[in-house]
């Protein structure tokens, strides 16, 4: 450019340039060689460092490629460079790739080091990571002589043998092989005499001679089983029974009940994971539940030997947190007295993940039964208002009737307030957002909310004073603010004070809570607070479940919360539940704040005022399955003037429509029907007749209708249930 350039002055500015860009270049290029220069020398060092190391030893990028491995690691593995480190122990681990990410996150958020004893054919191996330089790991992997040892036991391990379904010994662990005096492939090498009697003393051969243990096993699943050879305690004989002290060293939770289901013994692990209700004599459904019919009915199963399902996950009546452990129940015989042995384990993350699937599945039906049933129940509510709004019509305030009424009109709208919940829940209803200032909002609702609290609770605003805009559903915002303020109230039936706070946020980096990941912005979060009796740390993940109450019957529908949710996660904002026992309960909503923009002129409104005197103008076809809206409409029409000509379907629409001397201004059509749709048969009829308006009305939520709507030009949307005058007024705009 300086070359062909035609001032002097500007050829010297570019040179000038271009000289600087080159010396930029040549100084970031050797910054980077220096770098990578500095990278390899320093994993030269530690490959050289570890190359006399006994145990396989790997450095390995972040994304898992070997790049150096020690003389160990080549003669064990026969490993290259740029193979995977997952690859190489394939072979090893059963799973090496969750280990290897498991370690490597714990490495890299933790003190840069992690390490995990894992159980192999070939007994305990320890694989550790170290975080280096140049975001490159260290990886070395060693043999754990003593198994107990390496997994945090109190002292070494108890002996331990694997059998298969064939008793074949498949494992035996370095305190079986030592107290054996060898490795011993088969059960009739190691007991003198056959059946092994578990839960017994029994007869073993070493290489020091007959010893006696007292034998115990615990199904290990596959068909093996894990068994422990225990001391037998003092002066026993081959056949004599074992004292059930010997099972507290067992490295499982084991619980010893009566066949009435008391509590007779427990080891330690038992205690640790049941907790301190576990006491000699306390019953078992004292401790757990969950198992859908009497637990004692399975206790005696298991005794007399009738039991189908040997293993049941049962939910621990704990109150500090909520446990499930899987119990599997053997029958025990000892000097003739028998006995339920229950081995428990740890089920708590599976059930929390079963729980959220299922519960996620649950949503989902009840979300389809939602919209379902509100659309059957808007019709019906359509042809009661409507009826009702026809016949106040021919009575005035002085007829005897008219109160009844009045009262008809009322409920139907309390039902149609209960269906907007569902619909709400489900998030199938149809919201109307608009931009909202929270101040105004408030200030709005707080007359009506003081009335809902009563005089003993007192409610107090506080807002920030630079409080920005959100969009939402204003009517649906203020019925969940309402649901917070009366379950706030309900919790202090004593009285107290609500907080209602309003304040401006910013998130610079995702808040991860409650498995939602809230993204960075600005967001208003509006907080209820109250000082009530607060919710148990089980119940908080509960109670936006539809129908899940805590008060007594006929108190509440459960829905409050759960319509709370949905209406908030429709409108794109979070909630959050913060609560402690006697402390009481703060809920936070959060909103994510809109840009500002200039406000479009605001239209003229006068046609709403001047409606009623220009009614009458044009033929109407309304399209309607549902035979009592039909006829609703069709008088509500009539009475205000228009032309009414009706079909009860689709195919019958077009029917109509074949009249070519037949002058429609204006469809009225549900969107749901048999045979064809709404949409559907009007995009056909639109071809003939493009100039014509549409008035869609359904019973269901306008989502529904929002793709195929797009499509369709000069159309509204009109929701069920609708009024006399709702459906008055939307066909007058159409029209006008």
């Amino acid at each position: 450019m300086a070359y062909f350039a035609p001032e002097p002055l500007v050829q010297l500015g570019l040179a000038a340039a271009a000289a600087a860009l080159m010396g930029l270049a040549g100084a970031i290029t050797l910054s980077a060689r220096s770098t990578r220069l500095r990278t390899d020398m320093a994993i030269a060092a530690i490959a050289s460092f570890i190359e006399k190391d006994g145990s396989p030893s790997f450095v390995c990028t972040s994304d898992g490629e070997v790049i150096r491995a020690n003389g160990a690691a080549r003669q064990m593995f026969s490993t290259r460079r740029g193979e995977t480190l997952a690859g190489t122990l394939r072979n090893t681990f059963a799973n090496p790739g969750g280990i290897i990410f498991r370690l490597k996150t714990a490495a890299q958020t933790d003190n840069g080091a992690a390490r995990e004893d894992i159980v192999t054919r070939k007994g305990y191996m320890r694989l550790a990571v170290h975080v280096l330089e140049a975001d490159q790991l260290l990886w070395r992997l060693e043999t754990v002589a003593e198994a107990g040892q390496g997994r945090g036991s109190d002292g070494p391990s108890l002996p331990m043998m694997m059998t298969g379904r064939s008793g074949a010994v498949l494992y035996m662990n370095e305190g079986a092989r030592n107290l054996i005096g060898g490795r011993s492939k088969s059960l009739d090498a190691i007991f003198d005499s056959l059946p092994v009697r578990f839960g017994s003393v029994n007869q073993i051969t070493t290489t020091e001679g007959h010893m006696n243990v007292l034998v115990t096993h615990v199904d290990a699943g596959a068909g093996r089983t894990a068994i422990y050879l225990l001391p037998p305690g003092e002066e026993v004989t081959p056949n004599a029974s074992a004292s059930w002290s010997s099972f507290e060293d067992l490295p499982v939770p084991m619980v010893r009940f009566s066949p009435e289901g008391d509590v007779c013994k427990f080891n330690r692990k038992a205690a640790d994971l049941i907790g301190t209700d576990l006491a000699d004599g306390v019953h078992i459904s004292k401790l757990m539940e969950g198992l859908g019919r009497p637990i004692t009915d399975w206790l005696g199963e298991t005794v007399s030997g009738r039991a189908v399902q040997q293993s049941e996950f049962l939910r621990l009546k704990r109150t500090d947190k909520e446990m499930f452990v899987q119990v599997a129940l053997s029958r025990m015989t000892d000097e003739d007295e028998t006995s339920v042995v229950a081995v428990l384990a740890d089920a708590t993350e599976l059930k929390t993940l079963e729980a959220q699937f299922v519960q996620s599945q649950k949503m989902q039906a009840i979300g389809q039964l939602a919209g379902g049933v509100a659309h059957d129940f808007n019709n019906l509510l359509t042809a009661i208002s409507g009826h009702c709004d026809l016949l106040l019509l021919r009575h005035d305030q002085g007829d005897p009737d008219y109160s009844d009424l009045v009262q008809i009109n009322q409920n139907a709208n309390r039902a149609a307030a209960l269906v907007g919940q569902l619909l709400a829940f489900s998030r199938k209803q149809t919201l109307r957002p608009e931009e909202l200032d929270l101040r105004d909002t408030m200030s709005d609702l707080t007359h009506l909310l003081n009335r809902l609290v009563g005089e003993r609770v007192r409610l107090s605003l506080s807002h920030d004073p630079v409080l920005k805009p959100i969009r939402a559903d204003k009517r649906q915002l203020e019925q969940v603010l309402m649901n917070l303020v009366v379950n706030a109230r309900d919790a202090m039936p004593d009285g107290g004070e609500i907080q209602i706070e309003t304040e401006c946020i910013t998130l610079k980096e995702p808040l991860e809570r409650d498995r939602v990941s809230v993204p960075v912005g600005d967001y208003v979060c509006l907080r209820v607070i109250d000082s009530g009796m607060g919710i148990p740390a089980d119940k908080q993940q509960k109670v936006f479940e539809p129908f899940y109450t805590t008060k007594r019957t006929g108190e509440g529908t459960g829905l409050g919360l759960s319509t709370a949710y949905g209406i908030v996660k429709q409108t794109g904002g979070f909630i959050f539940v913060d609560s402690d026992l006697s402390q009481g309960t703060c809920f936070s909503i959060m909103f994510l704040v809109i840009e500002q923009m200039t406000p479009a002129p605001a239209k003229s409104t006068k046609i709403d005022v001047k409606m009623e005197p220009k009614h009458g103008d044009g033929v109407i076809l309304l399209v309607e399955d549902e035979a009592p809206v039909r006829a609703f409409a069709s008088r509500a029409l009539r009475l205000r003037g228009y032309t009414v000509l009706e079909a009860e379907s689709a195919e019958a629409a077009l029917k109509t429509l074949e009249d070519e001397n037949l002058s429609v201004d204006l469809f009225v059509t549900d969107v749901v029907m048999p045979g064809k749709d709404g949409p559907s048969w009007v995009r056909e009829a639109l071809k003939e007749r493009p100039e014509v308006r549409v008035v869609f009305v359904s019973g269901y939520a306008e989502d529904r209708l929002n793709n195929q709507q797009d499509s369709i030009p000069n159309s509204v949307f009109l929701p069920k249930p609708f009024s006399l005058n709702d459906l008055a007024e939307t066909v007058h705009r159409q029209l006008h």
